[in-house]
């Protein structure tokens, strides 16, 4: 299945939804930064939550990034999502590593550990927008509930999952989030919270075989269901070989010089996809000329 998001609203738009599969993208970032199981998991999850959250966004170059600092080995977690479906992400400790929890499963708030969130929407104006959130259990859905509660207002279910292998590879991935209007009726709410303490988890949805909009039939049971759209998600990332000369020319002359001076090659990775750059010393005397401009 490829990845993709449906919005949706239901209850006579008392309720709009979102809900998409991820499994591509979760395994393209976890190939490209090699990362442990619980990492693939926690990362995987902010991803699909960035993917989702991008396609909110109504302008062309809204971006958002999404940053957990915590106390845990990974130490941390940034995901940038445009409104087009496009997410990229990366870990401060890519292989860190935890036993599993008392359940038995990954254990995602452990590995994160206790700290805040950071929401940055950069929509155009003069400055982005920026909430931030203190972790209320480092599993990232319940934190992200809490974050659209307190500082958007905004009551909301996030529901997020990443399910391995046992080769470590990716077998799903995919949430969805919930949002109730400001005039949704108490009756709505009560089933609502009803269906929702009835689900297990968003990987057995998914490993069931639903697609994003059997979930949202599941999780909205008993309301009309109606898809607004369908948007394609991937993990994509725009740096390139030109951008990072742009970076180069833009530290200025001395740094520039002192590299030459090292009279070695020098290689420049982008954290978001891993990529490697390799600038030869005549390279670095080029771009050195363009800042002498």
């Amino acid at each position: 299945m490829k990845d993709y998001i449906v919005r949706a609203t239901a209850a006579n738009a008392q309720i709009r939804a979102f809900a998409c599969t991820t499994r591509n993208l979760v395994e393209t970032a976890r190939s490209a930064h090699n990362t442990s199981p619980v990492v693939t998991a926690a990362l995987g999850r902010l991803l699909t939550a960035g993917s989702m959250m991008g396609s909110m966004m109504k302008g062309e170059k809204d971006v958002l990034t999404l940053q957990i600092h915590g106390s845990g080995p990974v130490q941390g977690l940034t995901v940038t999502a445009d409104s087009h479906g496009n997410v990229k992400g990366y870990a401060k400790v890519p292989d860190a590593m935890m036993p599993p929890n008392a359940k038995g499963k990954l254990d995602v708030g452990g590995v994160v550990g206790i700290g805040f969130m950071n929401v940055i929407k950069d929509l155009g104006m003069k400055e982005p927008y920026v909430g931030q959130t203190v972790l209320q259990t480092g599993e990232i859905g319940d934190d992200l509930t809490y974050y659209f509660v307190t500082s958007e207002q905004v009551p909301s279910s996030v529901g997020l999952g990443v399910l391995m292998e046992k080769d470590n590879t990716v077998k799903q991935a995919g949430g969805f989030i919930i949002q109730l209007m400001p005039f949704t009726e108490e009756s709505v709410i009560a089933k609502l919270e009803e269906n929702l303490a009835k689900i297990a988890s968003v990987t057995s949805m998914l490993d069931a075989g639903n697609t994003p909009e059997q979930m949202l039939e599941i999780v909205l049971e008993g309301f009309d269901v109606e898809i607004t759209d369908t948007m394609d998600t991937q993990f994509a990332c725009d740096c390139s070989k030109a951008r990072v000369e742009k970076a180069l020319i833009a530290i200025g002359k001395k740094e520039l010089k002192d590299m030459i001076d090292d009279d070695k090659e020098i290689e420049v990775n982008c954290h978001f996809c891993n990529s490697h750059y390799i600038f030869s010393v005549e390279e670095l005397k080029t771009l050195y000329q363009k800042a002498q401009r």
